[in-house]
């Protein structure tokens, strides 16, 4: 196996470990996961800083159920579907893994069917 299918297959199973944790409502797991300095940039707004953004995960209780994954060296994609307060949405997020840890994430979704 070469280096860059090493980097993507710790880079995956960190990202899939932080989204499993998050699925669990396992914050503290999900948290070591994350880089202190997490970015994240959404539909809904951005967030700086890993506590901020589990913050706003804890009340939010979001539910994923992944479609599909690809790995590029650091980067993850995934492709999902997003449960939220009994509604549903297809999405993608772009996650970036630096040093073991997700230090950016970008989500796209429809957001509409959450702001009824």
């Amino acid at each position: 196996m070469n280096p860059d299918e090493i980097s993507e297959g710790r880079a995956r199973a960190v990202v899939l470990a932080l989204v499993q944790a998050i699925n669990s409502e396992d914050f503290e797991r999900a948290r070591s996961y994350a880089d202190d300095k997490l970015t994240f940039e959404g539909v809904l707004g951005k967030r700086d800083g890993a506590d901020a953004y589990f913050s706003d995960m804890k009340q939010m209780k979001l539910k994923y159920e992944i479609e599909k994954v690809f790995a590029d060296g650091d980067d993850v994609c995934l492709f999902y579907n997003l449960e939220m307060a009994g509604k549903r949405v297809f999405g993608t997020g772009w996650y970036r893994v630096e040093g073991g840890k997700v230090t950016s994430l970008r989500v796209v979704f429809d957001p509409r069917p959450f702001l009824d």
